[in-house]
């Protein structure tokens, strides 16, 4: 066994003893603004503070680009620190040495092999950048570059390498031994022929080092010198260290060259990148032969508040542009700002900025399309406005795009537009909106011939006149900004059996709580970190970062947890009650249809 795993009760010690407003007024200096502290946010460009910091509630919220966190989340973005990083600078400050517990043999080997994937990579990386000073063959590719107008220094910092023709050249200087063979073809540097013998991926291409947001090397790209060699450009295949649907060429060498990024730039190639950066425009980056998806824009919206696409103006442009739009919808909300900038036939921002220069690039840059624009002009194409059949199709075309939309100010804006431009009604779109959103029951028909019972009672109203999903989010909300509550919560078994979505969390959160009375807010949601309840989690507290504790607290929390234990009893009644007739029920379900209904209601 060796060292490993950061005890949970280690972190859960530092985060009572670490304050969220020391560790970023360290870094980001901060101003009283009553019980929080405010300032400009340092993930975002802005004048005016909306970087919001809770001492009490150790957490931190920007209400314009919604970036929000721990102590441990912000060294995470804001230093680029891996999370054991994070947590071994957060024990510095406080004076802690961190204990790590042992790993199994299994994980260890795991986590060696990650490392030599690492250290292979960061080889091949050498390699092909001295091959790009030293080979013979090199004058074609630097003859290429000085074409493009690159620079020495931008070639070093983007570390653009050269692979020479030849099948086994890296193979060669690398694969000396067997372990290293099989290093280079997990990170996708050989290929494994059918007879068991290796070679080259990459060979007569200028090389790009794909760099994940530490600056390790994870991956290449290779843009080909001749038209005789393949495809244009040849990119890593996935690997245990790289994801094309996570990773953008260029945002590592953006961070390090700007601290605030009031932009983002998405181009199609790795020459756009690195020639956009030679006429000082540092703001672009690239995806690695795949769409631009969710988790990209995720990533890139926790930068910059504004991402401008960079597309062709042909056809095929406009359909990736689209693409591109469909995968934003989920991600698009009030304070982010996504345009499109179609360029002229035959351009590239290659060729464009070396035309126009720095200033003429981004004055054409600020005429690129709103994303409202762009998505209402695609929708309404062939549609005839001027009549009310050419209307109603517009909003059957355009409501099932703006349901994947968060509700907020900027989906309301949406729908007012769609309003103004088919002449329909607010209410009317909001209800057809809703209709498209509600989930459709799991059974909602009922064969011809079986006669429908009478319809079952309404449902009445909880306790606190929320539905119950309301009321597992102001559980857990409540939870989040006072953990002690939990210590109130009683007998937490009765709530095991309500049949609500959220309800099992709230019930794991509860029992983490009682188990471990002194959690503090930050400690409960570094408790999931990286599970699948850590957006929600996060999003949660970020609603209550404004919220002051009191005394109401307690009565509201013991009030839903009663609310939604009655809901079971509720539930329960309906599942009888659907039935009908009581000549549906057998008799152990009318006895209990009886003593349901008949039980006192205080009961």
């Amino acid at each position: 066994m060796m060292a490993g795993r950061i005890p949970e009760s280690f972190i859960d010690e530092l985060m009572n003893r670490v304050d969220v407003v020391e560790v970023i007024d360290a870094r980001v200096p901060l101003k009283k603004a009553g019980k929080e502290y405010k300032a400009c946010c340092p993930f975002h460009g802005e004048k005016t503070p909306s970087f919001t910091v809770s001492q009490s509630k150790q957490f931190y919220h920007c209400f314009g680009c919604g970036a929000h966190g721990t102590a441990v989340g912000f060294l995470m973005e804001y230093e680029h620190m891996p999370f054991p990083e994070a947590i071994e600078e957060l024990a510095r400050m406080v004076g802690m040495q961190v204990p790590r517990e042992a790993v199994s043999p299994e994980q260890a080997q795991r986590r060696s092999e990650n490392e030599g994937l690492y250290q292979i990579l960061e080889k091949s990386d050498q390699f092909f950048q001295t091959q790009l000073r030293q080979h013979p063959q090199a004058n074609q590719a630097v003859s290429y570059l000085k074409g493009r107008g690159l620079s020495g220094e931008i070639a070093k910092e983007f570390g653009i390498g050269f692979a020479p023709q030849g099948w086994d050249n890296l193979l060669k200087q690398l694969g000396t031994s067997d372990e290293a063979k099989q290093q280079l073809l997990k990170t996708g540097m050989l290929i494994e022929k059918d007879n068991g013998d290796f070679y080259d991926r990459f060979r007569g291409r200028i090389m790009f080092p794909i760099r994940d947001r530490r600056g390790r090397t994870i991956a290449f790209g290779g843009r080909t010198i001749s038209s005789d060699d393949g495809a244009k450009y040849l990119n890593s295949p996935e690997t245990p260290l790289f994801h094309k649907g996570r990773e953008l060429y260029g945002l590592y060498e953006a961070r390090q060259a700007l601290r605030d990024i009031s932009r983002l730039m998405v181009v199609e190639g790795y020459m756009d990148v690195v020639s956009l950066a030679q006429f000082d425009i540092r703001y672009a980056v690239a995806t690695l032969g795949t769409a631009t998806t969710e988790e990209h824009l995720t990533r890139l919206f926790r930068i910059t508040q504004e991402v401008v696409f960079c597309f062709d103006g042909d056809r095929a442009g406009r359909d990736a542009a689209w693409r591109a739009l469909e995968n934003a919808l989920p991600v698009m909300r009030e304070g982010r700002q996504i345009r499109f900038m179609f360029l002229p036939d035959g351009e590239d921002p290659d060729t464009m900025v070396r035309k126009q220069g720095k200033e003429g690039f981004e004055q054409a840059m600020g005429q690129a399309q709103a994303f409202s624009d762009f998505f209402f002009q695609n929708l309404q194409k062939d549609i005839e406005l001027r009549t009310p059949e050419g209307r109603a199709m517009l909003c059957k075309r355009v409501t099932p795009y703006l349901s994947k939309l968060t509700p907020g100010i900027y989906r309301q804006m949406m729908i007012d537009q769609l309003a103004q431009i088919s002449k329909m009604d607010k209410v009317t779109l909001e209800a057809s909106l809703q209709a498209e959103t509600r989930p459709e029951p799991s059974s909602t028909k009922q064969a011809d011939n079986i006669p429908t019972a009478a319809p079952p009672p309404k449902r009445r109203k909880l306790a606190t006149g929320k539905q119950p999903k309301s009321l597992v989010r102001s559980a857990l909300g409540l939870l989040l900004r006072q953990p002690t509550l939990a210590q109130k919560a009683g007998d937490i078994q009765r709530l095991k059996n309500v049949d609500k979505p959220g309800v099992s969390l709230l019930v794991e959160i509860l029992e983490i709580l009682q188990d471990n009375p002194q959690l503090n807010s930050a400690g409960l949601l570094l408790r999931y970190q990286a599970s699948e309840h850590e957006p929600h989690l996060q999003k949660l507290m970020s609603q209550q970062i404004l919220l002051e504790d009191d005394q109401s607290m307690e009565p509201e929390f013991l009030s839903a947890l009663d609310a939604l234990e009655s809901s079971q009893h509720a539930d329960r009644v309906d599942s009888l009650s659907i039935k009908g007739s009581p000549s549906l029920l057998s008799d152990e379900e009318k006895a209990e249809l009886r003593k349901l209904t008949t039980r006192p209601a205080d009961k």
